[in-house]
């Protein structure tokens, strides 16, 4: 054990990559967290409605996350025999897939914004803010999915600082604005829920500008002419979806079993849900770092297979698998030791009501006794599996864990049941995560999860798998 973590070189580039994209996540999440703090000034129906927008806002960024997983599979690799040509091809498909997606749910959340609000909840005065928030929030849809896409190509060719920095200014500004604008401060209009979301549309905007121009300053891989993104070849695009599909699917169908929850726990009450509301702030911060350590293993394995140097993208493989649940229980012991002073937060005001608070400190307990289970799926999946070429047997799991487990006893143990709120917030990840760590750890140690897509990787496996029988022998 001590030999395979005594590699300087690693600990070196995994924390070169790591630091960057966990911090860009933490001031993301620290954004959450105030704006949900804010919000929550507003009362229990403000901070319910924007919780369930904000699980529309999830579906459709699982979408995208299975674009940018799909992007850093390919540019990963790409960048190991730093093929920049392909990078921009790779980088052009997944803009326009992204694009199509982000244009399609924001022509719905205009459209039909009071029939989403429904689906969660139909207590007349959640529907009436909700409505306002989305349509406004909507806006907020096209610049983040583009954003994303670009932050995904920069991330793979190791470029992380740039993100992380556009992504810290944007989240000040954000704040400031949410304060600015929901209680009508420093010259502007007091609009209380639909400032919080015109906060949102404006500094997402503002970020994919600055993306772009800082790119240019500084001539980084997208300071190209974007015609130069835009021409790839028939081959790219059947390439680039076949891999694609199982990780898009993977991650919607992953979204819209979450939206197919929330819609069951706020059918609940409103109560509960802002509970569940508190709780996802916390979660969002306390995932932060193992966003960043996948980012960071998924460009370091996808790199070293696309080279063909299969041994070391396994060990590094190993180092990470180890790293993960070690530090998944460390931060599951902070969750449930500082649980009460978290969530008393949120009632600074006394504008939340006792029943939230409670069930927040509950949910608490709960969802740390289920983070190093779920942090390992995640690793594996998200990072190991994709990055080594695999892109459907995590999907397949996934999904497996998902709808035909996790997705029934939830409905089951709540229609049929009846049980507790905190029950069945329960049951759901009992049936969803103990199921997928024993499938995913079965796949991890065959190694059948690398699948290179560069000429040099498929030399490289054959020459591994060679030696692999000859030692057999």
């Amino acid at each position: 054990m001590t030999k395979l973590f005594n590699d300087k070189n690693f600990w070196k580039t995994a924390i070169k990559l790591t630091v960057p994209v966990a911090l860009q996540n933490l001031l993301t999440s620290s954004f959450t967290l105030a704006d949900t703090l804010l919000v929550s000034s507003l009362g229990t129906v403000a901070l319910s409605s924007v919780g369930m927008m904000g699980q529309w806002s999830w579906l459709i960024n699982m979408i995208l996350v299975g674009f940018c997983s799909a992007t850093t599979l390919f540019i990963s690799q790409f960048w190991g025999i730093k093929n920049l040509k392909k990078i921009r091809h790779i980088g052009g498909i997944a803009i326009i897939f992204s694009l199509a997606v982000s244009v399609t749910f924001t022509a719905v959340s205009l459209c039909i914004p009071e029939l989403i609000v429904r689906i969660f909840n139909s207590d007349a005065d959640v529907i009436e803010a909700g409505s306002q928030y989305l349509k406004i929030m909507a806006f907020s849809f096209l610049p983040i999915a583009v954003t994303n896409i670009l932050a995904a190509i920069l991330r793979a060719v190791e470029n992380v600082k740039l993100p992380m920095y556009v992504s810290g200014f944007t989240t000040v500004l954000n704040i400031f604005l949410d304060y600015c604008m929901i209680f009508g401060k420093f010259g502007f209009h007091k609009m209380g829920i639909r400032g919080a979301a015109l906060a949102t549309a404006v500094s997402a905007w503002l970020g994919l500008v600055l993306v772009v121009l800082i790119s240019f300053i500084q001539k980084n891989i997208l300071a190209v002419n974007s015609r130069d993104f835009f021409r790839f070849s028939r081959e790219e695009l059947k390439a680039f979806v076949s891999k694609a599909s199982p990780v898009v699917l993977n991650e919607s169908m992953w979204g819209l079993g979450t939206f197919v929850y929330n819609i069951v726990f706020g059918n609940m009450g409103y109560e509960y849900f802002s509970a569940l509301t508190i709780v996802r702030s916390f979660e969002n911060i306390a995932f932060v770092i193992f966003i960043g350590i996948c980012s960071a293993s998924s460009v370091m394995i996808g790199k070293s297979i696309g080279q063909g140097k299969i041994e070391r993208g396994i060990t590094d493989s190993k180092r990470f698998t180890v790293i993960v649940p070690v530090l998944a229980f460390v931060i599951a012991v902070l969750i449930v030791v500082f649980r009460n002073q978290l969530v008393s937060i949120f009632n600074m005001g006394n504008n939340i009501s006792q029943l939230t608070i409670s069930t927040a400190r509950n949910l608490m307990i709960v969802y740390a006794a289920a983070f190093p289970l779920r942090m390992m799926p995640y690793l594996e999946i998200v990072s190991v599996f994709r990055s080594g070429g695999d892109t459907i047997t995590g999907a397949k799991y996934e999904l497996i864990c998902l709808w035909a487990l996790s997705v029934p006893a939830t409905i089951i143990s709540v229609y049929v049941f009846k049980v507790p709120f905190i029950a069945a917030y329960a049951i759901m990840y009992i049936f969803e995560d103990i199921p997928k760590n024993i499938l995913c750890f079965r796949h991890y140690l065959s190694n059948k999860w690398i699948k290179p897509v560069t000429k040099e990787g498929v030399e490289g496996l054959k020459s591994f798998k060679m030696k692999k029988d000859g030692k057999n022998q």
